[in-house]
């Protein structure tokens, strides 16, 4: 048997983390839009991650919008001395919901300036930029514009560190270009592996990658072989989906979502799962046919 868990811990800018962090955009409405629908159960699930021992929330202001954040702030401040804050920039929301570009300097300066205030801080420790070129994920177009405007930002102190967040590989090489680039967060789990070359890339630089949606656009077949696969080894489909992803590669960090305590600490458990090199070559086979 070989543990997921180990290592534990990656280096994210200049902080370690735990690989097993939490990602808040599910507090907020339906859509991401509006309100939670339980607000007391919102901050309970805040409260047992920190208790539970994740190091690493990531968050949006544009999750709500500024619904997230607040919610972090009134559940966590004064924050943890450990604990580090990951939001994103470059998108906002639309009256009807909708995601939109929000590329411009001044745009991307007050996308800053609203997570430190709905956050209540004095610096951003990472800050990822989004880049939405297009709705049907990553697409190629230069990033030199919005990047060097949020490389601005940092070097006014607003900002720590740099990611960025649903980019191609040649947008990351861009990037570093221009700046140093602390993680990428893209979409990458059992069913979709584009990235793979991507994360072993990155793996040899030390710098974190960091998948979102590990149950995402999974074919019928595909479900039903990873169902069947944490069946057989008495645990759920997602911490299967999140074991694996911890074993793929040690700078994989994670930020599944949850507006649960108990889906949390289900998620969390993730990190002891123990599987055999039969078991991961079983679900190795599952996203095969998507590989390129």
């Amino acid at each position: 048997m070989v543990s997921t868990a180990q290592p534990a811990t990656f280096k994210l800018g200049d902080r370690m983390v735990k690989r097993l962090g939490y990602g808040a955009m599910q507090l907020a409405g339906p859509g991401v839009f509006g309100p939670p629908k339980d607000h007391a159960a919102a901050l309970a699930v805040l409260r047992d991650a920190v208790a539970q021992g994740v190091n690493h929330i990531d968050t949006s202001d544009f999750y709500g919008p500024h619904v997230t954040n607040r919610l972090i702030r009134e559940a966590l401040a004064p924050y943890p001395d450990d604990l580090v804050l990951v939001t994103k920039i470059g998108a906002r929301r639309g009256e009807d919901a909708s995601w939109l570009p929000a590329f411009s300097p001044e745009e991307l300066a007050q996308a800053v300036h609203d997570n430190l205030r709905n956050l209540g801080l004095e610096v951003l420790e990472v800050v990822n930029l989004r880049i939405l070129f297009s709705a049907h994920g990553p697409a190629e177009g230069s990033i030199e514009a919005p990047l060097t405007a949020l490389a601005e930002l940092q070097r006014q102190g607003l900002v720590r560190h740099i990611g960025l967040s649903n980019v191609t590989p040649a947008q990351v090489a861009q990037g570093r270009g221009i700046c140093e680039i602390a993680c990428v967060q893209n979409q990458y789990n059992l069913a979709h592996r584009g990235d793979d070359g991507l994360i072993d890339d990155l793996a040899r630089d030390g710098i974190p990658y960091v998948p979102f949606f590990p149950l995402g656009g999974f074919s019928p077949l595909q479900s039903s072989d990873l169902s069947d696969v944490a069946a057989r080894i008495g645990a759920t489909p997602m911490q299967v989906a999140l074991a694996w992803l911890l074993r793929r590669s040690p700078n994989i960090l994670l930020i599944p979502g949850t507006s649960s305590v108990a889906h949390l600490r289900e998620n969390l458990a993730a990190g002891t799962l123990e599987l055999t090199e039969e078991t991961m070559a079983q679900l190795d086979r599952i996203g095969a046919p998507a590989q390129t």
